[in-house]
């Protein structure tokens, strides 16, 4: 059994450059978390009217509203077995901004062929995302949003959210994992990013913290 990654990209996987593998190798057949450290060596945001949606966003540890240069952060990717059995893992990113403790939620899935990407405490925002290799590097981009409360779902408009172009990379002359991380609306323009750097070390687990875990799973994908 492989990863979701590798599940969802098929012999793509095999072009990314071999550090990325083994970071985006993690899963429950392989029983290995992967932990970075590291610095966002700049976390911007767009326009003032953009703060208002980017501190509703942190209320659920989905978006942050800071900004800044050289902060601290950490990734914490483990893998677990959900209430639903489905293999899940984790992609919670913690910043220290000025000495403000902030929290990036995510926790990923496979359904199907494609990853699914639940963002927040509550998982309350799915979203796929397309994956693809250039020059062996990760290239993820956001695709379809569905918000998720209760018994009630709906498809995101598009129009209200943004689309994130991320792109991850192996530094082989600094020994350094680079991410660089674009979120932008086709109408309204740049909305949040930041690029940093970070190295990474593994450990053994077929299960995640419980600080790292959502409050509550979603069913629906």
């Amino acid at each position: 059994m492989t990863s979701l990654f590798q599940r969802a990209m098929g012999p793509d996987f095999e072009s990314l450059h071999p550090m990325l593998q083994r970071r985006f190798g993690v899963g429950l057949s392989r029983g290995e978390a992967c932990v970075g450290r590291g610095v966002m060596t700049e976390i911007r945001r767009g326009p003032w009217w953009t703060v208002p949606f980017l501190q509703v966003g942190r209320l659920r540890n989905i978006l942050i509203p800071d900004v800044g240069t050289d902060v601290p952060f950490v990734i914490e990717n483990y893998p677990y077995s959900d209430p639903f059995g489905r293999e899940t893992v984790t992609f919670v990113r913690e910043y220290d901004v000025r000495g403000r403790r902030r929290r990036f939620d995510a926790t990923m899935v496979l359904d199907g062929a494609r990853i699914v990407d639940y963002l927040g405490t509550h998982q309350h925002l799915a979203v796929d995302l397309d994956l693809r290799v250039e020059d062996g590097r990760l290239v993820l981009t956001s695709d379809a949003q569905r918000f998720y409360e209760g018994p009630f779902g709906f498809r995101f408009p598009m129009l209200l959210s943004g689309r994130a172009h991320l792109r991850e990379w192996f530094d082989e002359d600094a020994g350094v994992f680079r991410i660089d991380l674009r979120v932008t609306n086709r109408h309204f323009g740049f909305l949040f990013g930041y690029r940093g750097w970070f190295t990474c070390e593994w450990f053994p687990a077929t299960d995640a913290p419980d600080r790292l875990k959502p409050r509550r799973h979603e069913r629906r994908t």
